[in-house]
C-alpha cells in the first residue's frame, strides 16, 4: 500500500498506530527502574541493526542528500522517544497515550501556519471530534511533570511528520530510516555515556521488539504523509487509543466503560465520513474520466 489516496493513508496511519501501541506496551512492561538514556542507544543501535540487511536501497550517489532534514528528524526523534519512555513509565498506558495523541492536533495547527494547508469542515470536524473522544474515553490527569514529557513526545511526532513532506521524493523509504538512525546514534551514545549507568543486557529483548514495531510505525508514518495533506488523514492517529485501551483491557486488566464507547464513536465516526467522501470523490472523478474518454473517442 503506498499512501497515495487517502484511503490508503489513513488504513497506513491505523496500522501504525497499532504498532506503535505493541512498542508501548513492551517499554511500560519492563518497569521504570532502567537506565533510560542507555535504553534508548540500545534501542537506536537495535534499529538500525535491523535496517542493515537493507542497504541494497540505499542510493550512495546521493546518501546524504537531504541531510538537513533528515538531521532535524533525527534528534527530535531522540528527544522524543526519550521523553516518551519516561512517560510510559511513571503514567498509566491510557494516560500515556492519550497525551501522545495530541499529536495530530499539533499537525493540524502546524500544517496550517507552515504549509498554509485549508481545513474543510469535515477535516476540522473529525480533529475536533478525535479530541474530545480522547477526553470523553480516556479522562486525562492534570498536568504535571510526567505529562509534559508525553506532551514534548506528541510535538516532536508532530513536527516530524510534517518534515516527511520536504524529504527528496526520489530517495527510497529505507534510506530514509538508515540516514536518520545513522545520524541519532552518535546524540544517543552520548547520552548514555553521560548517563554513567552499567551496561544492562536484561533490556535487550525490549528494546528489539520495541525497535521492530517502531520501525513499523515510521514506515507507515511516511508513507501516508508523503503524498497527501495532513488535514485529510491526521485524525486516523487517533485510532491508537482504541488500541490503547483494548491492549490496557487485555493486560493491564483495565475494562472499558460506556465512557471508552462514547469516546470510540467520536473518533473513528469522522474517518468512516473521511473515507466515504474520498471514495466518492474517486468514484466522481472515474465517471468524469470515462466520460470524457466516450466523448473524445466515440464508438
Amino acid at each position: 500500500m503506498s499512501g497515495r489516496t487517502v484511503h490508503g493513508a489513513i488504513i497506513l496511519l491505523v496500522l501504525g498506530n497499532f504498532l506503535a501501541l505493541l512498542s508501548d506496551t513492551l517499554i511500560k512492561a519492563q518497569g521504570g527502574d532502567i537506565p533510560v538514556f542507555q535504553f534508548v542507544f540500545m534501542r537506536k543501535a537495535c534499529t538500525l541493526l535491523m535496517l542493515l540487511p537493507l542497504l541494497r536501497f540505499v542510493d550512495f550517489t546521493q546518501p546524504l542528500a537531504g541531510f538537513a532534514i533528515h538531521a532535524i528528524r533525527a534528534h527530535l526523534g531522540l528527544v522524543g522517544i526519550t521523553c516518551m519512555v519516561i512517560a510510559l513509565n511513571t503514567l498509566p498506558l491510557a494516560t500515556a497515550n492519550a497525551l501522545f495523541y495530541a499529536a495530530p492536533v499539533l499537525v493540524m495547527v502546524l500544517a496550517v501556519v507552515f504549509y498554509g494547508e485549508k481545513l474543510t469542515r469535515l477535516s476540522l470536524l473529525a480533529v475536533i471530534s478525535g479530541f474530545l473522544g480522547i477526553v470523553v474515553m480516556l479522562r486525562p490527569m492534570a498536568l504535571n511533570w510526567e505529562s509534559l514529557t508525553a506532551l514534548v513526545t506528541a510535538l516532536s511526532l508532530a513536527i516530524s511528520a510534517l518534515l516527511v513532506r520536504k524529504l527528496p521524493r526520489h530517495q527510497h523509504l529505507i534510506h530514509t530510516m538508515l540516514l536518520i538512525h545513522v545520524i541519532a546514534l552518535p546524540g544517543a551514545a552520548l547520552l548514555f555515556l553521560w548517563e554513567g549507568a552499567a551496561w544492562d543486557w536484561s533490556m535487550l529483548p525490549t528494546a528489539l521488539g520495541s525497535s521492530f514495531f517502531i520501525l513499523g510505525y515510521n514506515m507507515t508514518v511516511i508513507l501516508a504523509y508523503r503524498h497527501v495533506d495532513a488535514n485529510q488523514v491526521t485524525s486516523a492517529e487517533y485510532t491508537g487509543l482504541i488500541w490503547a485501551v483494548l491492549l490496557g483491557w487485555v493486560l493491564f486488566a483495565e475494562v472499558p466503560d460506556l465512557w471508552f464507547v462514547a469516546g470510540a464513536v467520536m473518533i473513528v465516526g469522522p474517518l468512516f465520513l473521511l473515507s466515504l467522501r474520498e471514495r466518492r470523490a474517486h468514484l466522481s472523478r472515474r465517471r468524469a474520466r470515462l466520460a470524457a474518454e466516450a466523448t473524445t473517442h466515440p464508438t
